[in-house]
């Protein structure tokens, strides 16, 4: 096992200057026109439709055309452009008396957020032989955890676009992310994953359905979301054919997003790994999410990709990678899934 991540404990000074300054004070900062609030442009792209909100007490926002969302920090960080490290710093300051917010009590009292109404999606039908096969080609996964996805209810395809799709939801159908087959962008928003109009973002796919296992590898996005459950069978099933496994996957669409309110129960008393992206985003997603599950109890942890590669000589990045890792990786891993 390579270098985890250690569980959140106790506030920290991130945590100190998010409770000083919101998006609602972020907002004004950045002299955004209009104002946040449950239903609102976005304010840093064209939204001629609105598609944007941002919570009550401005503590969260969500993008529901591009799948982003956050805190007040991914806000900061999103409208400033910054990397994560120099936002961080930055929005400290900020918070720290160089900017005022104007109090609370000052500007009109928003109306309640009205709990969000669950999304009508397309039909989803399930895919037959030659889709399987061609997920498994493109995203270089072993048919049988496609196969094993498929029949958990999780992989699902569509027409959409007038292209075809691969889909992956769940049984709360709340969160819904698309992909094209040919692996190509989507041309509306210029992006390989589109979250679904009206889609809860922030929704673990597969938590509901990871009840009955004790641990669970948490993956960021869709692609490492299938990769994990080939990697089930092979570190964890007696035969790729049986999916008698301790460890299930549950993914998070977006590195941005926080884990929804309502499914962190559903994580207390799980054994959790955490699968985040190599990069300064999945960095980030990780502490967050950490922080969150240690909030209910999780016994939580990170795998680090660092220092693996690949069999053609690339690092590995994420989860989808170290299926093709070489031999001097596979012998430094060991195994990757908790049990």
């Amino acid at each position: 096992m390579k270098a985890c991540y250690t569980p959140y404990s106790g506030p920290s000074t991130l945590s100190q200057a998010k409770a000083r300054l919101n998006i609602h004070g972020l907002w004004r900062h950045f002299r955004f026109e209009g104002e946040p609030k449950v239903s609102c442009p976005c304010p840093w792209r064209e939204d001629h439709k609105p598609s944007f909100s941002v919570n009550a007490a401005g503590t969260l926002w969500n993008d529901f055309a591009t799948g982003e969302g956050g805190d007040a920090v991914d806000f900061f960080q999103r409208a400033s452009g910054l990397s994560k490290t120099d936002a961080c710093r930055k929005f400290i300051e900020l918070a720290g008396g160089h900017f005022a917010p104007t109090p609370q009590a000052a500007r009109p009292q928003p109306e309640p957020v009205e709990v969000k109404p669950k999304p009508i999606f397309p039909d989803f039908r399930k895919g037959r032989a030659e889709d399987l096969q061609q997920v498994a080609e493109r995203r270089r996964i072993g048919r049988e955890g496609i196969e094993f996805a498929s029949e958990r209810g999780l992989l699902w395809f569509a027409v959409l676009k007038n292209l075809p799709a691969w889909i992956v939801t769940d049984s709360a159908r709340v969160n819904a992310q698309a992909r094209r087959m040919d692996g190509q962008q989507w041309e509306h928003i210029g992006a390989k994953a589109w979250t679904l109009p009206g889609a809860w973002a922030s929704w673990p796919i597969g938590i509901r359905e990871a009840q009955p296992f004790p641990a669970i590898a948490l993956c960021e996005g869709g692609p490492d979301f299938l990769a994990a459950h080939y990697l089930a069978l092979w570190e964890q099933a007696s035969h790729l054919s049986k999916w008698d496994v301790s460890c299930i996957p549950v993914a998070m669409l977006g590195a941005s997003q926080r884990i929804h309110a309502d499914a962190l129960p559903l994580f207390a008393g799980k054994r959790v790994r955490i699968f985040g992206h190599d990069d300064e985003a999945g960095r980030g997603a990780v502490e967050r999410w950490a922080a969150q599950l240690a909030s209910v109890g999780g016994d939580v942890d990170a795998f680090s990709f660092n220092g693996l590669q690949q069999v053609d000589g690339q690092r590995v990045k994420d989860l989808n990678d170290a299926l093709l890792m070489n031999a001097e990786s596979f012998a430094c891993v060991e195994r990757m899934l908790p049990l």
